[in-house]
């Protein structure tokens, strides 16, 4: 069976948190891998995702050490979507 993976950025402008983090993560660029397979017995060229990993810290904080977490993608796309729509917070006094 083929196997193939995709690694690409994705991009908070808020801090985020998902399931498998202890703790809000900071707003930045984040590496991202998508794992794929191979459908076999299809006429066509198809393949189903196996996994995708979200490596923290963001690239820009990247200090040497580094976690990888399995992350689901539905969850990935509403974050994304979510940090898309919302707007900063102001502090007192400021408009």
């Amino acid at each position: 069976m083929t196997a193939r993976s995709t690694d690409t950025t994705v991009s908070f402008r808020h801090p985020f948190m998902l399931e498998p983090f202890d703790r809000l993560q900071p707003a930045g660029t984040y590496r991202l891998v998508v794992d794929e397979e191979q459908i076999p017995g299809l006429s066509f060229l198809a393949y189903r995702r196996t996994a995708t990993m979200l490596h923290t810290p963001a690239i820009s904080d990247a200090d040497g050490s580094h976690q990888v977490f399995r992350i689901d993608q539905a969850e990935l796309a509403t974050a994304l979507e979510s940090d898309a729509g919302s707007h900063p917070v102001q502090s007192e006094g400021k408009n």
